[in-house]
């Protein structure tokens, strides 16, 4: 090994010495390697401690060009939802639980008058209502009110389903209530000796507005997070110009402003911190639970809560422009994405649509070919098409999937596609890519082993002292995992670099030497067994040895690679105890990997392998027949996202941005991924239930409505049809929330 690849270097020193750690191959766990394209080089033991390929700007996103990916085509309207645009909800565009609840209630009010004069419910309870000049008209009045005032609704919605050839419920419901109506008047008119059916009529109307009330409420509740998220942001900011504070609206603030944030407060914009510290609770957006530090040059997130400091932020992002409104834009086009299984419910409806309809004219037509009354089968008609209103099916996957999207945005969880979230439950494989996901992406102190006579951390801490004037990511590693250890790291004193060995320094008065083995062989150190054999299994592991040196004795040796995260253990064991394969993706040499593999206990190593045959590695995963996740960055692993059958963006933080895969994961927590899948499973299971519910009591309800047993003097009105239809709907809406009890 040749002693120009020095890895350290005194701050603000041309970086043109450097010097070596050791024979062991480096650029096997530069977690840039998968950029460079160079690894190949690493069998030669080329690149070992240079870090060239640590230059991200080598690296070209040009073709991932954010710029492209224009949330302005979605129009979302800033953060206004009462549009209530739920997918395949557009026989709801424009309504509001307001316009329900005020024509219910108004309604109600006018139907207990017809139902007071109405001769058939006075024969049924055995009163008789009191009698005026025109008292018979009250029935055909009221009812005709109740029918253009509550039932136009219900007749402006089919007109926009058949407009868009797709026939549901309004349709359904509207031909019930015309129907009811048109024969109500031939009858008041005198043209058919029958009786009218405006009782019937009105209630039928009165207790549709009512269910639809109660299921606009619950898509409101189901949608809620969106709302939610949109209180985040204040409606005022104190901005700070020439010294001075002014309240002003938070729309106001353009880029550049400072302003002043209070403890407490909510942030108003995107923004760096320019003066002052604090703990910022990002729970909202990022499913941090814990609040985190904070302080000068760091960036905040609008809307996330600030702790007990006072800060001067400059605003960086407002409006549309901030993470927190990509957040929800990503929200809400996910709730208006057709999943599978929304297709399935739709072509269900339309298919329910038509068996009412025919049910209802094979009700009419067998009622009067045996014999019966023109207005008994008039009502058997109407019940029918109003039991079968296909209203609950409709709801069964929006309300669903709008909880679900809107609970695992709330964790982090940010969906792209609903298709990738509905398939998550059937993934076989995944597929992680192992620098950044598994791993930190940064060197750290992975094991150590000291000589006698000294305690593991004091090794640490002098090792660090003498490492923290360099800036060389194996010396930050060193320092990184003494301050991760809370060890008081002090200040070195005449540090200096050692051409091509090492660095050394003077701590609390005593000379060391830190540096691999060409340091040893310079220095001609006296290396006790326990450590020559701890470097020789790190080498073994494409490790880097790191020795700490005093008087020409070695103290201790360092291991130092890209950490294994905490986190990474519990996902594979999660994924496993699912019964879910895991491998690994790595542009490392076999020897790191599979080091990394055994540490995990990961089933499929694929070592060495360049970025541009990611996406051929997923394919023969595939080939196997397999449903494959792929977990990368969202950016450079885009190819092998798009392949695979579930894509997965990890660590994107809150840049909602990024064009690749079906989900995007907020934090760089492997732990997530078996999340996704509880999440997928719950969501399934759910729409199942309601989809059974919604389609499967028609079986029963449908010949109840037609009469089969009339005979056993069992009969359904209308009213306590409509009454059936908006109970099946606010059962499959309650069912709907019960997924806010899932544990992800």
């Amino acid at each position: 090994m040749t002693d120009k690849h020095d890895h350290h270097q005194k701050k603000d020193e041309p970086n043109d010495e450097h010097h070596d750690h050791g024979s062991e191959n480096h650029n096997a766990h530069d977690h840039n390697a998968k950029h460079s394209g160079s690894h190949r080089d690493s069998s030669r033991g080329h690149d070992s401690h240079g870090h060239t390929s640590h230059d991200h700007d080598s690296h070209d996103h040009g073709s991932h060009d954010h710029e492209s990916h224009d949330h302005e085509s979605h129009d979302h309207g800033g953060h206004d939802h009462d549009g209530h645009d739920h997918g395949s909800h557009d026989h709801h565009e424009g309504h509001s639980p307001q316009m329900f609840r005020e024509k219910f209630w108004l309604s109600f009010i006018l139907t207990i008058p017809v139902l007071f004069w109405s001769d058939h419910i006075q024969q049924l309870l055995g009163y008789s209502a009191p009698t005026f000049p025109g008292s018979e008209w009250i029935p055909p009045v009221l009812g005709t009110v109740i029918f253009f005032y509550g039932g136009l609704v219900f007749i402006r919605g089919a007109l926009h389903e058949l407009q868009d050839r797709l026939p549901g419920m309004m349709t359904l419901i509207s031909l019930a209530i015309s129907v009811a109506f048109i024969f109500s008047w031939i009858v008041q008119l005198g043209l058919l000796d029958a009786s009218a059916l405006w009782w019937e009529l009105a209630t039928l109307v009165t207790i549709m507005l009512l269910g639809h009330w109660i299921e606009m409420r619950s898509i409101d509740q189901a949608q809620g997070a969106l709302q939610e998220l949109a209180k985040l942001l204040p409606d005022t900011a104190t901005r700070i110009s020439n010294g001075e504070e002014e309240k002003v609206s938070a729309d106001e603030l353009q880029d550049g402003d400072l302003v002043l944030v209070r403890p407490g407060e909510n942030i108003p914009a995107d923004g760096k911190i320019k003066k002052g510290s604090s703990d910022i609770n990002e729970a909202m957006i990022t499913g941090e639970s814990r609040p985190l530090k904070k302080g000068e040059g760091d960036e905040v997130i609008a809307g996330t809560n600030n702790g007990e400091g006072s800060l001067r932020v400059e605003v960086t992002g407002t409006g549309e422009n901030t993470k927190l409104s990509g957040i929800m834009r990503l929200v809400s086009d996910a709730q208006k994405s057709k999943s599978r299984a929304q297709n399935l419910a739709d072509r269900a409806a339309m298919l329910l649509t038509g068996v009412a309809i025919f049910a209802g004219v094979l009700t009419l037509v067998v009622w009067q070919f045996i014999g019966a009354p023109i207005d008994f089968s008039i009502i058997r008609t109407v019940t029918v098409l109003v039991i079968a209103c296909p209203h609950a099916l409709g709801l069964a996957v929006p309300l669903v999937v709008a909880i679900s999207t809107t609970l695992g945005a709330r964790g982090g969880l940010l969906v792209r596609d609903r298709r990738g979230l509905e398939e998550a439950r059937n993934m076989n494989v995944v597929i992680f890519d192992k620098t950044g996901t598994l791993t930190l992406g940064e060197h750290r102190v992975v094991e150590m082993t000291v000589a006698d006579g000294i305690e593991e951390d004091e090794a640490l801490r002098i090792a660090a002292a003498v490492e923290s004037e360099s800036e060389h990511p194996i010396a930050r590693g060193i320092l990184k995992s003494a301050e991760e250890r809370e060890l008081d790291v002090p200040s070195p004193e005449g540090f200096r670099a050692i051409t091509g060995k090492g660095v050394a320094a003077e701590v609390n008065g005593k000379k060391y030497q830190v540096g691999g083995p060409a340091l040893l062989e310079e220095e001609n150190a006296e290396v006790p067994s326990a450590l020559s054999d701890a470097a020789e299994k790190a080498a073994d592991k494409g490790q880097a040895a790191i020795y700490l040196l005093q008087d020409g004795k070695a103290l201790a040796v360092f291991a130092v690679a890209d950490a294994i995260r905490e986190e990474s253990y519990e996902a594979v064991r999660a994924l496993h105890d699912r019964g879910i394969e895991v491998a690994m993706l790595t542009g490392d040499a076999q020897a790191v990997a599979d080091a990394v593999a055994k540490e995990l206990e990961i089933d499929t190593v694929f070592a060495e392998v360049l970025p541009e045959d990611k996406a051929s590695k997923v394919k023969e995963m595939q080939g196997q027949g397999k449903p494959v996740a792929m977990v990368g960055d969202g950016v450079n692993d885009a190819p092998a996202l798009a392949t695979a059958d579930i894509g997965i963006a990890i660590g994107a933080g809150t840049d909602v941005a990024v064009e690749a895969g079906h989900i995007v994961l907020v934090r760089s927590d492997p732990r997530d991924i078996p999340r996704i899948v509880t999440l997928s499973r719950a969501t399934y299971r759910k729409m199942l239930q309601n989809l059974w519910w919604a389609a499967g009591y028609n079986i029963f309800a449908i010949p109840l409505a037609a009469g089969v047993l009339a005979a056993w003097g069992i009969l359904l009105t209308p009213a306590l049809g409509a009454v059936l239809m908006s109970a099946s709907t606010v059962i499959v809406a309650i069912n709907a929330q019960f997924l806010k009890r899932a544990k992800l």
